[in-house]
């Protein structure tokens, strides 16, 4: 099992790859909410490495549960695959799924102090492995299918910054915690959309958003949600470092351009992995921001 669950976690789901994403992303809430509420100390402990686990086990157990929903799609549209391939087996993804999950609740219960917020964003995993038991209508309704699982990304925000402002004695529902939260989720969203959006000759059998709306409508789609991204996005660098705002506001330009160029030649052009490159450009300079404040804020 050991050897399957390899092939299945190099192939679908890098562990590295995901503990990275998780780290960044818990810490980069973390710090933006000390350092714009301008604390006078934090610190970092075995709950900040707890969070971080979740926010692993749960991306990874949202991964396994679409192998599972998606199971007989696959086999048709996707046979290469670990699992459709019988490379992997059905009960070796169930055995790490209650393995992992056993473990992280747990730690959890123990350790950290937003409960309420960790049960909330269980249950709408759960509900989503379930299809809101509306598997029917969902499941063949690509916009619905979006409307009601992509929001988990906004509570996966939420949670992170329900502990930060839990333990640090911060409330919670607040304009600038709501910014955070929209703001580190507007890219997923946008990469979501763009990774089903493809150029006429590109579609195969698989349902795009591109096949049922056409290209350019759903580009146009993106140009819009990319825009109140950048709003957030500008507002939060304010606060951080008001030179950070150019950053921002030069790599929108640069998307908005691409989404133009795509609208009016769509040949040979992956759209996804132009939201991927303004993801990097726009999300790495705020964590490395965030560090160099950080450090300073640490020895002051």
């Amino acid at each position: 099992m050991t050897k399957r669950l390899y092939v299945y976690l190099s192939e679908m789901l890098p562990p590295l790859k995901c503990a990275a994403v998780s780290v960044i992303l818990f810490f980069e809430i973390y710090f933006m909410i000390i350092l714009i509420a301008d604390l006078g100390t934090f610190r970092i402990g075995i709950q900040e490495l707890v969070g971080c686990a979740t926010i692993f086990t749960f991306l990874l157990s949202l991964r396994i549960a679409d192998d599972f929903k998606d199971y007989q799609t696959d086999l048709v549209l996707f046979p290469h695959r670990p699992l459709p391939s019988g490379r992997v087996k059905k009960s070796d993804l169930a055995a790490l799924l209650i393995g992992i999950n056993a473990i992280v609740i747990t730690l959890n219960i123990i350790y950290m102090n937003n409960l309420v917020y960790y049960a909330a964003l269980m249950l709408y995993g759960s509900l989503m492995s379930l299809w809101f038991f509306a598997r029917a209508k969902i499941q063949k309704n690509l916009f619905l299918a979006l409307v009601t699982h992509n929001p988990v990304d906004f509570i996966v925000n939420i949670y992170i910054i329900s502990f930060t402002c839990i333990k640090y004695d911060l409330p919670i529902f607040t304009l600038t915690n709501l910014l955070i939260a929209f703001t580190l989720y507007w890219p997923t969203l946008i990469w979501e959309i763009s990774r089903k959006t493809r150029a006429p000759e590109d579609e195969t059998e698989y349902t795009t958003y591109s096949k049922l709306y056409g290209y350019k409508k759903i580009t146009r789609i993106i140009l819009v949600i990319i825009t109140l991204d950048v709003i957030t996005s500008a507002r939060l660098m304010y606060e951080l470092w008001t030179p950070g705002v150019i950053a921002v506001v030069a790599a929108y330009a640069w998307f908005v351009a691409e989404c133009i160029r795509f609208i009016k030649n769509p040949k040979r052009f992956a759209l996804v992995s132009r939201i991927e490159k303004y993801m990097f450009i726009t999300e790495v300079p705020v964590v490395l921001i965030e560090i160099v404040l950080m450090i300073v804020y640490s020895r002051t």
